[in-house]
C-alpha cells in the first residue's frame, strides 16, 4: 500500500465556474455549495458558478471558495466505498496557506463549518490589512533561496521585502510594501532569476504587514472549538507535524504574518517515505510543485467530476 498524504490548495487557485460542473454531477457536492450560501449569509455558489471574475478574485470571497470546491470535493469522495477507502488511506494532511484550513477540517480537528467561517473572516480581514499600506507579491523562479535572499536584501531600504513563500525549490513568493517589492523585482532579475511575475493579490500576505489582520483573525481562532484530528496536519510555519489542538491553532495565527514553508513541508514527508499525494479542490497547482521534490511519487488531482470517475 502507498504511504498517502492528503494535499489541499490555497488563494489563487479560484477560477470562475469552479464547482458548477461538481454541483451537478453529485447530490453530495451540490449540498456542500447550499450549505455554504447559508452559513455565510451570502450566494457564495452563485459568484463561484458564475462570476463575476473581479468578485470571486476578492480575497474574502476567493479563501472560502477554494476551501468550499476542496470541501465538495472531500464529502464526494466520502459518499463511496473507493472514495472513502482513499480518504482512510490517509495518514497525514497538509494545505498551501489557506489551504491548511482545509487539511483541519478533513484531518477532523474542526468542523467545515467553522472552517469556512474562520476563511471568510480571514480574508476579510487580510483585505483590509492591505488597505492600510499599498502592498504586493511576486513570483521569482529560478534562484537558490539563498541567491535571492541575497538579491533582494537591498530593496528593504524602501520598505518591506521578505521571502515569504517558498512554494517548490527555485520557486519562492516575495511579499511587502510596493516600492520595495518593485526594486526586487529587477534585482532578482539582475541575479539571473528565469521568471519574475508579479501576483494578482490584494496585498503582501505571510508578511509583518498582515499584523492587523493576525490581531483579529487570533480572536476568532481563540474562540474556535477545535478537537484532536484522527490524522496529523503538517503546518505552514514550521514544516511539523501536529495534532495537539493548542499547537495547530497557534499555527494557524502565526501563519499570517511568517512565510510559508510548502516546499519544506513536501520535502519531509517524502523524506518519512510518503509516496503518493492526493491533491484535493480546485486546480493541479500543488501537484505541479511536487514534480521539483517528488519526481517519482504518485500525484493525484481530484478536482473536476472526471477526476472522481474511479471512485464512483
Amino acid at each position: 500500500m502507498p504511504k498517502t498524504a492528503l494535499l489541499f490548495p490555497g488563494q489563487g487557485a479560484q477560477f470562475v465556474g469552479m464547482g458548477k460542473d461538481l454541483a451537478e454531477a453529485f447530490p453530495a457536492a451540490k449540498a456542500v455549495f447550499a450549505q455554504a450560501d447559508k452559513l455565510l449569509d451570502f450566494p457564495l455558489s452563485r459568484v463561484c458558478f458564475e462570476g463575476p471574475e473581479a468578485d470571486l478574485n476578492k480575497t474574502d470571497v476567493s479563501q472560502p471558495a477554494i476551501l468550499a470546491h476542496s470541501w465538495a470535493v472531500f464529502e464526494v469522495l466520502k459518499s463511496t466505498e473507493k472514495g472513502r477507502a482513499l480518504i482512510d488511506r490517509g495518514l497525514v494532511a497538509a494545505g498551501l496557506s489557506l489551504g491548511e484550513y482545509s487539511a483541519l477540517a478533513a484531518a477532523g480537528a474542526m468542523s467545515w463549518a467553522d472552517a469556512l467561517k474562520l476563511v471568510r473572516a480571514r480574508g476579510r480581514y487580510m483585505q483590509e490589512a492591505c488597505v492600510i499600506k499599498p502592498s504586493t507579491m511576486a513570483s521569482i523562479v529560478g534562484l537558490d533561496d539563498d541567491k535571492l535572499e541575497a538579491a533582494v536584501a537591498p530593496a528593504r531600504a524602501l520598505g518591506v521585502c521578505v521571502l515569504a513563500n517558498f512554494n517548490a525549490p527555485g520557486q519562492v513568493a516575495i511579499s511587502g510594501e510596493k516600492p520595495a517589492i518593485e526594486e526586487a523585482m529587477k534585482l532578482a532579475k539582475a541575479a539571473g532569476a528565469k521568471l519574475i511575475a508579479p501576483l494578482a493579490v490584494a496585498g503582501a500576505f505571510h508578511s509583518p504587514l498582515m499584523e492587523p489582520a493576525r490581531e483579529r483573525l487570533a480572536k476568532e481562532i481563540d474562540a474556535t472549538k477545535f478537537s484532536v484530528p484522527r490524522i496529523g496536519v503538517v503546518a505552514n510555519v514550521d514544516a511539523a507535524e501536529s495534532r495537539d489542538p493548542a499547537v495547530l491553532k497557534q499555527n494557524l495565527v502565526r501563519q499570517l504574518t511568517v512565510p510559508v514553508l510548502w516546499a519544506k513541508s513536501m520535502q519531509k514527508l517524502v523524506d518519512q517515505g510518503y509516496d503518493e499525494f492526493v491533491e484535493i479542490g480546485p486546480g493541479t497547482v500543488l501537484a505541479g510543485l511536487l514534480k521539483r521534490t517528488a519526481k517519482t511519487a504518485a500525484r493525484l488531482s481530484l478536482g473536476k467530476p472526471d477526476d472522481l470517475k474511479a471512485f464512483a
